[in-house]
């Protein structure tokens, strides 16, 4: 088996504390398959964890990363499903920062031969969380009007093609005006919000007449409760991340981030039933453990044949940092993908 080249984290706190190693590998046990690493996913994930702000972050010394593309070079004596030079597109519970990698047969998905690697990389966790959360949680219904936040991202430009499969009304929110014309005339949003501080008045000038059925949120802090105040009766909200937490350096400013935790939103559970709204919130580590039903969404969102993510921005492998770093500013639009050769 060949030497590896991973980003490994000693342990999580500070994203400079990443650094990049040559590790030995053993060849892959009976039921896994070897794959050459193609083309490496950025999410928000990979910085929360590498802060040490994620739940699910392995404890002590570990390689961030959880989607990526790239060719099976060795299959386990098991694995009779994938032979070797198959092109594959993978989500994985951390580790993909890696030139090289052996996993699980079963969580390797064939990459169509119309698709990049690039292409590849950018589709299993924002197609999966984007899916899950709009039709499982949300209940997505034709006709439907839904907001979408971080809209110009993986997830959110994903969301809005789902949204158009199924016959809903799209309002995407961005943080800058650069990414208004791109979402409207490239991914046929409906409508387009800039989040300042006239959002709450915008948001309830553009649905007009219609109720806001359905929030995709994952900014938090005031945008969440003024999204929750315009949200209709039978409305659900589906909180997967928030983005007010994350910083733009390295490590944590943890002042800050104690501040937006004691001023953050609270929803009184016990006023529910009377606002008769919904708030609902989701990991996709936890699909990831139920391998079962995670591939049977899979089949479902391929079903939909959607057109390849957006990808806005690529890195080499050498450059990791600095894609991480362009990632974090929040000016990036579509996928940020690493490659290697």
């Amino acid at each position: 088996m060949p030497q590896r080249q991973v980003y490994r984290m000693p342990k999580a706190g500070s994203i400079s504390d990443l650094t990049l190693k040559t590790e030995s590998m053993d060849k892959p046990a009976a039921d896994e398959v070897c794959v050459k690493v193609k083309a490496i996913g950025l999410n928000f994930a990979d910085i929360f964890a590498m802060q040490g702000l994620y739940s699910a972050t392995p404890s002590g010394s570990f390689i961030p990363g959880l989607e990526f593309s790239g060719e099976v070079i060795v299959v386990g004596e098991a694995v009779t499903d994938i032979k070797p030079g198959t092109r594959v597109m993978v989500v994985t519970k951390f580790g993909g920062y890696v030139s090289h990698i052996n996993l699980n047969h079963r969580y390797v998905i064939a990459l169509s031969d119309s698709w990049t690697y690039e292409e590849g990389a950018g589709f299993l966790v924002q197609g999966l969380t984007a899916y899950y959360a709009l039709t499982t949680l949300g209940n997505l219904q034709p006709g439907m009007s839904v907001l979408i936040h971080s809209a110009a991202g993986g997830v959110g430009i994903l969301a809005n093609r789902i949204c158009k499969k199924l016959g809903a009304y799209t309002i995407g929110t961005v943080g800058s005006i650069s990414k208004v014309d791109f979402l409207l005339k490239d991914e046929k949003y409906d409508a387009v919000i800039v989040r300042d501080n006239a959002f709450y008045d915008q948001l309830k000038a553009t649905l007009g007449n219609k109720p806001l059925n359905l929030i995709l949120e994952c900014i938090g802090g005031k945008v969440l409760a003024q999204g929750w105040k315009a949200l209709a009766p039978m409305g659900r909200m589906v909180v997967y991340g928030n983005a007010s937490f994350t910083s733009h350096t390295a490590k944590p400013n943890y002042l800050s981030l104690i501040w937006k935790y004691l001023w953050r939103p609270k929803i009184d559970p016990l006023r529910l039933p009377t606002e008769n709204k919904s708030l609902m919130g989701f990991n996709l580590i936890y699909l990831y453990e139920q391998t079962d039903r995670m591939l049977g969404l899979l089949h479902e969102l391929q079903a939909l044949d959607l057109k390849p993510q957006h990808i806005g921005h690529t890195f080499p492998f050498s450059q990791m940092h600095e894609a991480i770093h362009l990632f974090q500013q929040g000016k990036t639009v579509g996928k940020v993908v690493v490659t290697l050769d």
